[in-house]
């Protein structure tokens, strides 16, 4: 789950993205200030959005707003004011972690994309990754799904020609880091990071 707030580019209103849905199934539903949005074919929600939003709470930012089990309760007040029975649950895992890269493979169907298994301390993730430098036995920044970067982007699974990934392996300019090298290439770390902590701390 992923909730933003940005009063002055899209005003008072709190977004909600639960899962990504094509723009042809999805439709809507009002109670009060709540917009459901949800899956025409299957019924699931996959956000909401809220309408004036200030009038319920304070919330601060402009963009991401960081999840914690108090912004979770406040949400489901506000749900629960509007008429909407659906509580929410939120994952706090933090979705930028250290992985290890134990195997690397060339794509089957691109020349310059590797299929990579990446050890993220709790599960291993297969990522298809475009960078020239990625190599098995590298300590690198993954980006879970759910992971918002910096310019905005959301990390969802995909299928790059025909190979599900679950992730992105982020270089140092996507991570937004300072003093980032310009050329292509993920970022590489030293072996005192341990496989699965936070990145960012």
């Amino acid at each position: 789950m992923n909730v933003f707030y940005n009063r002055e580019g899209i005003g008072d209103t709190l977004l909600i993205t639960l899962k990504v849905v094509d723009p042809q199934v999805r439709a809507f539903e009002k109670k009060g200030d709540v917009v459901r949005i949800y899956d025409e074919q299957t019924s699931e929600t996959v956000g909401y959005n809220i309408f004036h939003a200030s009038t319920y709470s304070t919330f601060e930012g402009n963009g991401v707003v960081e999840l914690n089990e108090q912004v979770i309760a406040m949400i489901n007040d506000i749900l629960q004011k509007n008429g909407v029975n659906e509580q929410l649950k939120a994952d706090f895992s933090p979705k930028f972690v250290v992985g290890y890269v134990k195997e690397k493979e060339k794509h089957p169907n691109a020349d310059k994309l590797s299929v990579c298994q990446v050890d993220i301390g709790t599960e291993t993730l297969q990522i298809v990754c475009g960078a020239p430098n990625v190599e098995a036995g590298q300590k690198v920044v993954v980006a879970k799904v759910g992971a918002v970067m910096p310019s905005g982007l959301v990390i969802q699974e995909a299928e790059l020609r025909g190979v599900k990934s679950y992730g992105m392996i982020c270089s140092a300019r996507e991570l937004d880091l300072p003093n980032a090298p310009q050329e292509k290439g993920i970022l590489v770390l030293d072996d005192e990071y341990e496989v699965g902590q936070p990145f960012f701390s």
